[in-house]
């Protein structure tokens, strides 16, 4: 008898996860994709920032370098849920403002690009300081013997920096990767059909929040491992050529 129970209620469980009506399955699919959307879109804006931010702390004048600190400590310290609700009201209403001045209606903005933006930028902050430390770890003599050459300021970065900090940066971006992923569940409060809060509508539709929850966890446990095998082969290609710290070796 418990065994029939059991298999009754997998057997509806499974039919709430299915692809096809009633099920919800392709929801929880619309709404991962949507997640992955945002945080790569987050995720690329983050490194440029960070790139750019990383350089300006480094070797920028000191109103450049008060300026980003200003940015990175505010953006590190205020909880992210209170940032994404400041960004994302506060831009919405500066860019219809500003479109209304110039005499044209408000603006419709899409829901994946304002959470790019909104996570963006706080991802930008937390980039400027992993690529920070990533470049100091660099040894100086590399850049050192690049500028001897005359290598430009830019060429210099493409060729030579970047190249050499990857294998320092590599963990620590796969970090903030695995915290876009996570912090796009945060949107839901403003509103965004991402995965948490695809699952929420179909548990609060079906009452059967255990189930849709579990289903959303697992999604993003695999993205999570998924994850890990790309930026374990990212590092290991970074770090070619470069001695291995494993093994007891004095």
């Amino acid at each position: 008898m418990v065994l029939l129970i059991d298999l009754s209620g997998l057997s509806d469980a499974l039919e709430l996860l299915s692809l096809s009506p009633p099920g919800w399955g392709s929801n929880l699919l619309r709404g991962l994709v949507h997640s992955l959307q945002i945080a790569f879109g987050a995720f690329g804006m983050g490194l440029v920032i960070g790139l750019f931010g990383a350089y300006g702390k480094l070797y920028g004048g000191p109103i450049t370098r008060d300026l980003l600190a200003i940015y990175t400590t505010v953006i590190r310290a205020v909880p992210e849920l209170v940032l994404i609700l400041i960004l994302y009201y506060v831009g919405t209403d500066l860019i219809n403002k500003a479109s209304q001045a110039m005499g044209y209606g408000r603006v419709e903005i899409s829901g994946v690009i304002a959470g790019i933006w909104v996570l963006g930028i706080v991802q930008g902050a937390y980039a400027t300081e992993v690529l920070r430390g990533a470049i100091k770890a660099v040894p100086p003599g590399q850049i050192e013997a690049a500028r001897a050459f005359g290598m430009p300021t830019l060429t210099l970065m493409r060729r030579v920096t970047i190249p050499a900090m990857m294998g320092f940066a590599t963990p620590g971006l796969a970090n903030l990767w695995l915290i876009a992923t996570k912090d796009t569940a945060l949107l839901a409060i403003v509103g965004f059909n991402e995965l948490t809060l695809e699952t929420r509508q179909a548990a609060s539709s079906t009452r059967a929040y255990f189930t849709f929850f579990l289903a959303a966890g697992a999604l993003y446990l695999i993205v999570t491992l998924g994850s890990g095998v790309v930026f374990g082969r990212i590092e290991k290609w970074a770090r070619r050529g470069q001695p291995s710290l494993r093994g007891g070796g004095r």
